[in-house]
């Protein structure tokens, strides 16, 4: 095998193992970055993941927009915002997709009163049973600074 071969495959493996991407929410072993809780509740969570890779992991979702709105990370070099499907636990779906109810019926863990789900029809089964408010991403990140 020449050098050059053996270098290409180097930097094809250095590069492919650099690869940004969010991790898996580990509850009862994680802690959150904002109130060092650690994770219990798997109904609720979130995770922002910069262009670099670094990773920064939840337990409420008002945990993570009080992290967005600080200024420790640029919001512009976020690659992820993530939050957990109230209705599939553990699951990670696109913060500015999701759909989020507000409800001083919603026990979340830092006390938001927030729940985020994957669907409008999730969310309004959820926010008529609570007699919650829809938010979008937008009144969400104005709603905790």
């Amino acid at each position: 095998m020449s050098m050059r071969l053996i270098a290409a495959c180097i930097l094809g493996s250095l590069i492919m193992g650099c690869e940004v991407r969010p991790e898996e929410l580990h509850y009862g072993v994680d802690a959150c970055h904002t109130c060092k809780m650690t994770l219990m509740d798997t109904k609720y969570g979130a995770e922002i993941v910069t262009e670099k890779g670094k990773v920064y992991k939840f337990d409420d979702i008002n945990c993570m927009i009080d992290f967005y709105n600080s200024g420790s990370e640029p919001i512009d070099k976020m690659a992820y915002k993530l939050v957990i499907n109230f209705t599939q636990p553990e699951k990670l779906i696109e913060a500015q997709d999701a759909f989020y109810v507000k409800s001083n019926q919603i026990r979340s863990p830092m006390a938001s009163g927030i729940a985020a789900f994957e669907t409008k029809a999730e969310m309004d089964a959820h926010k008529k049973e609570w007699k919650g408010i829809w938010l979008s991403w937008g009144e969400l990140v104005t709603e905790f600074k």
